[in-house]
């Protein structure tokens, strides 16, 4: 077993990665819970005992259910077992799992306690840790996006089960990959030189270390979103039938050939990603057929990121990979136009 802190002042938590460290949940449950609301999904085989009386709560598969209806749901099981602030929500599943869950514990009498127990590579590797936590808004009329609602709220503690990962189909594991490779081009180490547990523990740490310095996303915890933007419009124009890793392994080539046309790096760096991206992970590198640039342009300019006409995008470059503001739209477009 691998622990790594999350060093938050009086925040702070720890990451436990390692085969069957479920078995440590009852140990990272504040002292103060007396029941538990466990939050996972039906069909996800991975049990879990907080060794306190527990109620469990099964949210429906899909994003469509990633929504403020499932958060009023929950928080009214939560109201009916009489869970209290001193009390505990566990998260039990994958990234959309302890979102939600975290979202719901944020939102409960204004906040109590969570724990996650993530069982998919994406959710052990960058969702379950860092405390952003949230739901999509519908696209009505042209308004609405993935994550726009949502708060930051720390867990009291992750475990990151390796026997969790048994269970999951090929494609759950090539989703964890396309966020693995987005943290081989943020730290340029080899992660596939590692082993499974060493490379779980290196990203989380990678991850914490980033959230440390900035918890709130007001500069460098920005750069954890590298290949994301394109990636979430991906997802709502596919009707999320690309999940998300996948997503993320495109939008981290579109995002180098929009470095790339913007003068900050060469070809030579262009390659590397596709090298990296298709070759080493051996993950998809070009964009669905059937979708309209322009289309994607436009769910990309409901970002979180977008200040007025101009789009914010996580970009690599000479100094390494960095926050650049002030893309037009016109320069995204051709990058995209450059990458079909």
């Amino acid at each position: 077993m691998i622990t790594v802190r999350v060093p938050l002042g009086d925040r702070s938590y720890d990451v436990l990665v390692g085969h069957g460290v479920r078995s440590e949940l009852a140990a990272l449950l504040p002292v103060s819970a007396r029941r538990a609301a466990i939050v996972t999904q039906a069909g996800i085989p991975f049990s879990v005992d907080p060794g306190i009386p527990f109620e469990v709560f099964e949210i429906g598969d899909g994003e469509d259910y990633k929504s403020l209806a499932t958060i009023e749901s929950l928080c009214r099981g939560f109201a009916r077992m009489g869970l209290t602030r001193s009390d505990v929500v566990i998260g039990v599943g994958g990234g959309m799992v302890t979102d939600v869950a975290g979202f719901a514990a944020a939102s409960w009498h204004r906040g109590i306690p969570v724990v996650h127990v993530s069982t998919t590579l994406v959710g052990m590797v960058d969702a379950a840790i860092g405390g952003k936590t949230g739901v999509n808004l519908p696209v009505v009329d042209g308004v609405g996006g993935k994550n726009l609602v949502g708060a930051f709220w720390q867990p009291s503690g992750v475990l990151c089960d390796l026997d969790a990962l048994a269970t999951l189909p090929p494609r759950e594991v090539r989703c964890g990959r396309g966020e693995i490779a987005k943290y081989h081009f943020l730290t340029g180490d080899d992660l596939l030189a590692m082993g499974e547990e060493e490379r779980v523990a290196r990203c989380v740490q990678i991850k914490a270390d980033i959230v440390a310095s900035d918890e709130r996303e007001g500069g460098r915890r920005a750069l954890l979103n590298y290949g994301h933007t394109l990636a979430h419009a991906l997802e709502i124009a596919t009707d999320h039938s690309l999940a998300h890793g996948e997503a993320v392994a495109i939008g981290l080539i579109y995002a180098a050939h929009l470095a790339r046309h913007l003068g900050r790096i060469d070809d030579a760096r262009v390659q590397q990603h596709y090298e990296v991206v298709g070759g080493a992970y051996e993950l998809d590198t070009s964009l669905p057929p059937g979708l309209s640039a322009d289309e994607l342009l436009a769910l990309m300019g409901r970002d979180k990121k977008v200040l007025g006409d101009q789009l914010t995008f996580v970009l690599d470059g000479a100094h390494g990979v960095e926050v650049v503001p002030g893309v037009s739209r016109n320069d995204a477009l051709a990058a995209l136009h450059s990458m079909a």
